[in-house]
């Protein structure tokens, strides 16, 4: 080793920090290639009496001088924290397994008892995770509590082989009596995508014990994330929650919003730029308003939400007394739009708490809209390998009684009139009231046959009111679901999926405003409709009569003393 070197070494470690347990090297930018660049090093650690934590982040460090860190290792039985982010700077990556194998196994030889091991910002690959797979599974894990991996490039078959490993530690560790309770899990720009995160849902539902999960940028879509979501559900203390940069759509953020009504100790939420659009925010409303009472934080960023979508979402915040940030930026509210937000969090005095909306992407075009979900109805079905059945009657299940058949395939009045006194028991049996979507469909398809005629606005009447009490006798999430899918279905939100818009008839709105009248109808959910209604009642100019009757009931609800 040169002589300038050897000072700069030197140097180095006279400026090295030695806390209580703690030998810190960190963001030095030591050149560390062999034995002999690592010598003082060594001889500071083998000194170290108790040493408990070491951080090496922010060097280099290549095989040779791993390998001899590695020795000094061997008897620091104390050791419980390994910082070792950013410390493979301009190395090969094939040297990086080596590296790491030579350190995992000096921990195995001291019998050191992890409590965190960060090594983020280490692009390793897959091969890297190999590198770190026996010290994972060891003993030395079983009390690991917090694992950084944050822009490692493990990858799909990273994320495989770690939650592998994850859950051979854990198993191996129940069966000595203390299993492995991780607490942190970071892993964000890893490129885990649905295989590997779907692999590490099931090692963190067999944990349990997860407070902070931090998975952001790892193209993950809706089949990765209702993998997650089943999972954490089984995590009951977790507390933050960051998938930023995912991609969730309809079906990943109904999935969480379903997992996040188990869980009543989450402090932070990040769902940026996740895709979660109108819906998805509707979902997670209903979870804000039943649940999350210690909420602090919600990211839903950059999610293509709509503006009535997001005034739902601050009502629903209204009631959180540790709310601090609601962050809403980067969403489709336009100019008009951002200012009621702004109106409505100052009404409820909780304008504090609202982010920047600077960059707010505008309302969105009609046209694009429509473009833009007839494309994702092709992609969907192009998946699933399906054709296009919107435009076809609806097919009843198989046990489903004949007249039952003739009258949902083409609903007339006069065949509604024909089910007879039974004609709510027999429609009740066939639409399975779990379903928004059959829910919201059969409520539009009977309500179109409302009329003056006092015999059969009778019966559409009490045949919605049995099927509509049904419904509504489920959670709250489920009763926004059908909800937001009749307000998608009636064309006033955006929707994704097959969906598809109906053509308004007063009856749907007369039916509507009579039903939410009943004692089965909450309050809030009152108020979404109203939102919707007021904020586009362009949609429902065909029928503005019905519209303004609805309108009305709707205030009276929201506002009786008014």
């Amino acid at each position: 080793m040169a002589s300038d070197d050897i000072s700069l070494l030197a140097e180095a470690l006279s400026k090295t920090h030695v806390g209580y347990g703690e030998l810190s090297y960190k963001g030095q930018g030591l050149k560390l290639d062999n034995t002999e660049s690592v010598k003082e090093l060594v001889r500071e650690i083998e000194e170290y009496q108790g040493l408990r934590a070491l951080r090496l982040e922010g060097n280099t460090v290549g095989v040779e001088a791993a390998q001899a860190i590695a020795k000094a290792l061997e008897c620091k039985d104390q050791l419980q924290s390994c910082h070792w982010s950013d410390m493979f700077t301009g190395r090969l990556r094939s040297e990086i397994p080596t590296a790491l194998r030579s350190l995992g196994s000096a921990l195995m030889t001291a019998g050191a008892r992890l409590r965190e091991l960060d090594l983020s910002d280490n692009a390793f690959g897959p091969d890297g995770v190999k590198g770190i797979e026996t010290l994972l599974k060891s003993s030395v894990c079983h009390s690991l509590q917090e694992l950084r991996l944050n822009n490692c490039g493990m990858g799909i078959g990273g994320g495989k082989i770690l939650a592998a490993a994850l859950t051979e530690c854990h198993e191996q560790s129940s069966a000595l009596g203390a299993p492995l309770k991780l607490k942190v899990f970071i892993a964000g720009r890893n490129r885990l995508e649905n295989e590997g995160a779907t692999a590490l849902a099931l090692a963190f539902q067999l944990m349990g014990s997860l407070e902070e999960v931090h998975m952001p940028q790892n193209g993950i879509n809706h089949a990765g994330v209702t993998a997650l979501a089943t999972a954490l559900q089984h995590n009951p203390q977790l507390r933050i929650l960051n998938l930023n940069d995912n991609t969730f759509t309809k079906r990943g953020a109904l999935a969480m919003a379903q997992a996040l009504r188990h869980l009543r100790t989450v402090q932070v939420i990040n769902f940026g730029d996740c895709l979660v659009r109108s819906e998805g925010a509707i979902a997670l409303s209903a979870v804000l308003r039943e649940g999350l009472p210690t909420l602090k934080e919600l990211n839903l960023s950059f999610g293509e939400i709509t503006e009535a979508a997001a005034l739902v979402l601050a009502q629903a915040v209204q009631d959180k007394p540790h709310m601090e940030k609601l962050d809403l930026n980067g969403n489709c509210l336009g100019e008009e739009g951002c200012e009621a937000l702004k109106e409505t969090m100052d009404n409820m005095d909780r304008a504090d708490i609202l982010a920047s909306l600077s960059d707010d992407e505008g309302e969105p075009d009609e046209e694009e809209e429509e473009e833009e979900e007839d494309e994702e109805n092709g992609k969907e079905m192009k998946e699933n390998g399906v054709k296009d059945k919107r435009d076809s009657p609806v097919k009843p299940e198989p046990t489903c009684h004949p007249e039952i058949l003739s009258f949902l395939s083409s609903p007339t009045a006069e065949t509604l009139l024909k089910l007879g006194d039974n004609r709510t028991g027999l429609i009740q049996q066939h639409v399975d009231v779990s379903d928004s979507d059959k829910v919201a469909d059969a409520f539009l398809r009977i309500s179109s046959l409302y009329s003056d005629d006092h015999e059969v606005k009778k019966a559409v009447l009490e045949t919605i009111d049995t099927l509509l009490k049904k419904a509504f006798s489920g959670s709250s999430l489920q009763t926004y679901s059908f909800l937001s899918t009749l307000l998608v279905m009636l064309g006033l939100l955006k929707g994704e999926g097959k969906v598809k818009k109906v053509q308004v008839l007063p009856g749907h709105l007369l039916v509507l405003e009579h039903a939410v009248q009943q004692d089965y109808f909450p309050q809030d959910h009152a108020s979404l409709l109203d939102t919707f209604v007021a904020r586009h009642g362009k949609a429902l100019k065909s029928c503005s009569h019905a519209r303004d009757s609805l309108k009305s009931t709707l205030e009276r609800r929201i506002s009786p003393e008014c």
